[in-house]
């Protein structure tokens, strides 16, 4: 059968309908097609802006993102460097405890404890003056802060400063940390409160009975740890000769020698000085100070 030509009218029209239809489903399906067409992070070329917009978003977080990433990890490694250089600079004094006196092995140290005191830190300047001989002087802090004067005395002479702690108590490393850090670092304040500006190069325990605490505490706060190589026991008051025995022994080499000028009657101490140093300096032996390295 023929077709008229109102058929091909209608059949025409019934496709340009189709054809619009078709069109418009093609670009709302666009937008999603053209987001997901494109490198990560980037619309596709020719996306809408809308994709645009949304993409630009997604590359905004992911870039303030990775910076917030990265200050933080930049923060945790100035952190850890800090942390680093604050080890590595309580590491220049040295945590071990020094017995050595400076110099070769004809070197002796003589240190003084317990001081000072008003009757026998001036006896015992004197031998020392006499004598040209330079010692260390381990100080307890409220007898520093009761006798200024007497730590003035002893460094216009010369003489090095050491901490002996605020109170002497020999029953200090059984107690808390906190309590350790106090000691050492009151008696090293009332100390330098007497002499200010005159270095404290040591810290010596109260009856040495050193913790790895209270080295730790003494090295951070530029304290040398200090022990000794001799002891004649003075403070017990042993008599004359058994002082004298005890230091004119077999000595060691480079010795860091105990003695006491506080803390009771130190006259045995005094008289034994008064023979033990000229004994040393006939037998070629220099007077030195304790060294500030690990032994």
């Amino acid at each position: 059968m023929g077709m008229t030509t109102s058929s091909v009218r209608r059949r025409r029209a019934g496709s340009a309908v189709t054809a619009a239809v078709l069109g418009l489903l093609a670009a709302a399906a666009a937008p999603a097609l053209a987001a997901t067409d494109g490198p990560a992070g980037h619309p596709a070329a020719g996306a809408p802006a809308g994709s645009a917009h949304g993409a630009a978003r997604t590359e905004a977080h992911t870039t303030a993102r990775g910076a917030q990433g990265s200050a933080h990890a930049a923060a945790r490694t100035e952190a850890h460097t800090t942390a680093r250089g604050a080890v590595e600079g309580a590491a220049r004094t040295p945590l071990g405890i020094t017995r050595l006196a400076q110099g070769p092995g004809h070197a002796v140290a003589i240190t003084i404890d317990d001081g000072p005191d008003p009757r026998w830190t001036p006896q015992v300047l004197q031998v020392l003056r006499k004598n040209h001989v330079k010692a260390t002087f381990c100080m307890i802090g409220t007898n520093a802060q009761k006798y200024p004067e007497l730590v003035r005395a002893v460094a216009a002479d010369g003489h090095r400063l050491c901490d002996h702690s605020a109170d002497h108590d020999v029953t200090m490393d059984h107690k808390p940390v906190a309590y350790q850090r106090k000691q050492i670092l009151d008696g090293k304040a009332m100390i330098q409160k007497a002499v200010p500006g005159v270095a404290v190069d040591y810290y010596r325990a109260p009856g040495g009975a050193f913790t790895p605490d209270s080295r730790a505490v003494a090295t951070e706060s530029g304290m040398q740890p200090l022990g000794w190589s001799v002891d004649p026991k003075d403070w017990s008051r042993p008599g004359l000769p058994a002082i004298v025995s005890a230091v004119e022994g077999k000595l060691p080499q480079q010795p860091t020698v105990l003695f006491h000028d506080g803390g009771g009657d130190r006259s045995e101490t005094v008289a034994a000085l008064k023979q033990y140093l000229p004994w040393l300096s006939a037998r070629g032996y220099a007077f030195t100070f304790p060294v500030r390295a690990t032994p």
